[in-house]
């Protein structure tokens, strides 16, 4: 059990959390007792202070957590706990498919209800004492009872799939499970917000007045057919707004939240969609999707070489190689690579924000950009002065003065 894959796994587990750990650390010293002089015609000293507060609560909480089921996993590493439940999915059947399912649904299962106490705590103590929390209680069970379901009906066919597939086509299972995960990608990208959104959030259409024809006048301006504005009930779980883009082709689809209406105004909303749109028209979309079907490729073709190793599955404690100990062994040892393409993608996802900023601030107006952001920044309690390693490491979006800048200096 204790051979070379096992010593790398648990040392890639340990350097992932130190550094985690060390870079909130270093986020944690970017506040000051007094606002920033940057920051003072954005936040007055009670909103800073404030969100300071949040910000120290959600890092302290989320430090706690994220410890918390580092230690499991490593328990369950040195105790032989993932072969423990290898054993019990083969006590019920000796069916490959179905044990993967049984194996990873135990695994999910468990995972989900460990994590319940920290979700609730976060909704309905932190989110809650800042006042964003508007969950009820059974809407909060009933989002997980969904989810479950989701998994059930989704989730556990594509892995059916997925493993049939591994099983069956031999050392070029990578090639053809490729193409279903890019299939399946592509299929929640245009039919996500039909299909999947409205069983947790009511969809309706945005009313004929004078907030949809601004936004079909500024679409029209930027040459965007524009046909589905939707709004959604985003209050009924956080008083935080947003509005994003969804969908493809003739399934495109702009949403807005409820509370984005409410706390901007007119000019501001539009804005915010003429930057959604600056995605849209600048191929941004279609761009992440196409390196993230690339990455699906990298990591299936590094699997591939691994899976079914013997000493892979014995560091598991596994005596027998199976598609699942392989996967579960290799989404632990594939950590170092997904963080570098993560820095690659948050970098260009920060990119594609400076851009589609760029094309609000031409195609309709760039001060009231600025001032929904600042609005919202404000409002959601960001923390507007992040460490720069931490905005580079994690960070898809630019902290909001670099956004600003970006916007005011163009118009310069």
């Amino acid at each position: 059990m204790y051979n070379t894959f096992f010593f790398l796994i648990v040392i890639i587990i340990i350097i992932g959390h130190i550094q985690g750990l060390y870079l909130d650390y270093l986020n944690n010293k970017m506040w000051s007792d007094d606002v920033p002089e940057k920051l003072r015609d954005i936040i007055n000293e009670k909103k800073y202070r404030l969100s300071q507060n949040y910000f120290r609560a959600n890092n302290k909480f989320s430090n706690l957590s994220s410890s918390f089921f580092f230690v499991i996993i490593l328990l369950m590493l040195f105790f032989g706990g993932f072969a423990w439940i290898d054993n019990i999915a083969r006590s019920i059947t000796q069916n490959q498919i179905l044990v993967s399912i049984i194996f990873f649904g135990i695994i999910g299962l468990a995972s989900d209800l460990l994590g319940l106490p920290f979700s609730w705590y976060d909704t309905f103590i932190i989110e809650e004492k800042f006042g964003f929390n508007k969950t009820s209680k059974t809407t909060f069970f009933l989002d997980h009872l969904k989810s479950w379901l989701l998994a059930i009906i989704i989730g556990a066919p594509l892995l059916a799939l997925i493993t049939w597939i591994y099983y069956a086509a031999g050392e070029m299972f990578w090639i053809y499970v490729w193409l279903v995960i890019t299939v399946f990608s592509v299929f929640m990208n245009m039919f996500y917000s039909n299909l999947i959104a409205p069983l947790f959030n009511k969809q309706k259409p945005l009313e004929e007045g004078e907030l949809r024809s601004e936004i079909e006048n500024m679409a029209e301006k930027a040459g965007f057919k524009l046909t589905d504005i939707y709004t959604i009930d985003g209050s009924k779980r956080s008083t935080k707004s947003n509005a994003y883009f969804t969908g493809l082709g003739p399934k495109k689809r702009i949403i807005l939240f409820d509370t984005l209406i409410k706390d901007l105004d007119i000019s501001e909303i539009t804005a915010v969609l003429a930057h959604e749109i600056g995605h849209y028209k600048n191929k941004h979309t279609l761009t992440m999707m196409l390196y993230g079907i690339l990455q699906a490729g990298i990591m299936l073709f590094i699997f591939s070489i691994l899976a079914g190793n013997e000493n892979l599955a014995r560091a598991m404690g596994a005596e027998i190689p199976s598609f699942h100990i392989s996967v579960l062994a290799f989404i632990l040892i594939y950590s170092p690579v997904s963080r570098v393409i993560s820095l690659f993608m948050n970098y260009l996802s920060r990119k594609h924000e400076y851009e589609a900023d760029r094309f609000a601030d031409v195609i309709y107006d760039g001060k009231s950009l600025v001032s929904a952001l600042k609005k919202l920044s404000v409002k959601n309690l960001s923390n507007m002065n992040p460490h720069p390693a931490y905005v580079f490491v994690h960070y898809s979006h630019p902290p909001l003065l670099k956004r600003i800048d970006n916007i005011e200096n163009r118009a310069e």
